[in-house]
Order: structure tokens, then sequence, then C-alpha cells
């Protein structure tokens, strides 16, 4: 594996699991304060939560340079198991992807519009980590809130998650 490609697929194995963190962490929650307007970029956890499973779920059609699904809809997410429910499949995709890279793929440039209709055009490599980096915004966002709410979800950090790893390995 080149090393590049084993970068991506770490920051990929990460945001996994920092994403799982703030998740398993989310369940200390009442329903009151999963959606509740506490106020960050979004509304509330939920709201947050969403929002970034779509980002991931749209970054990945980019990716293979797919049409991008219509936005998911907060409210169609109540509860934390929904969200639980539609990420697990967006996950499994993401996963799939992740590890059939190569050097080669992750340099080619990837044409886009994006949500302002902007054309843009990255190589993969830059766009996948935009998709990771976007991911550590929101992440920080709800464990600001969670912690507000007395459930901090601890380090997030990738160094964390490096020891976390090699501990069980």
């Amino acid at each position: 594996m080149q090393p590049v490609t084993e970068m991506i697929q770490t920051l990929y194995r990460y945001n996994e699991w920092a994403n799982n963190r703030i998740l398993d962490t989310t369940e200390n929650l009442t329903t009151e304060q999963f959606l509740v307007k506490v106020g960050a970029s979004f509304d509330s956890v939920r709201d947050t939560l969403v929002h970034t499973m779509n980002v991931q779920r749209n970054w990945l059609a980019r990716f293979q340079e797919q049409p991008l699904s219509e936005q998911m809809v907060f409210t169609d997410y109540p509860t934390l198991r929904s969200v639980r429910a539609a990420w697990t499949p967006i996950n499994e995709q993401t996963n799939a992807f992740v590890a059939a890279l190569t050097d080669e793929a992750l340099v080619k440039v990837i044409e886009y519009t994006n949500s302002l209709g902007k054309a843009c055009a990255y190589n993969l490599w830059q766009i996948m980590t935009h998709q990771v980096n976007h991911g550590t915004q929101h992440r920080s966002e709800v464990a600001v809130m969670l912690t507000q709410f007395g459930h901090s979800p601890g380090w997030l950090d990738f160094l964390v998650y490096i020891d976390a790893v090699q501990k069980n390995a």
C-alpha cells in the first residue's frame, strides 16, 4: 500500500471512530436534549448529526461521480436510533470505497458543481481530506453541546485514535 492511500484510509477509519464516539455519547441525552435548539452551525445535536451524515453521503456520491441524492430532512430523524440506522449503510458504502482506493485514483481530478452553483475541480485526495475535516468541525460543535448537557465525549484527537488502535493491535 502506498503512503498517500494509507493516509486517506487511516483518516477515514479515524473519522468513523470519532463519529462513533459522538454517537455513543449522544445515547446519554434525553429526546428533548437531542432536539432542543442549542445553537451552533445547526440548531440541535440531531440537526448537526444529520447534516454531517448527509454531507458524508453527498461527498461519497461526488467521489464516485454519481448524482447527489435529495438533501436529508432533519425532521425525518426524530431519534438517535433513526440517525444511526440511516448512517450505517452510508458508512458501509464509504468503507468499501475507501478500501478500494489507490494512489492513482487519489490524484484523479473530480469535477462537480457545489451547493452555491460554482463549478469546482479538485484531486480526489483533497476532497476526501476536506470531508474528514468538515466532519471534525461538526463533531466539535456536537461535543460542545454534549458537554453542556453534562456528557463529554472525551478526547477526539487523531493521535488519541492512533494510540487506541495501537493499544488494541
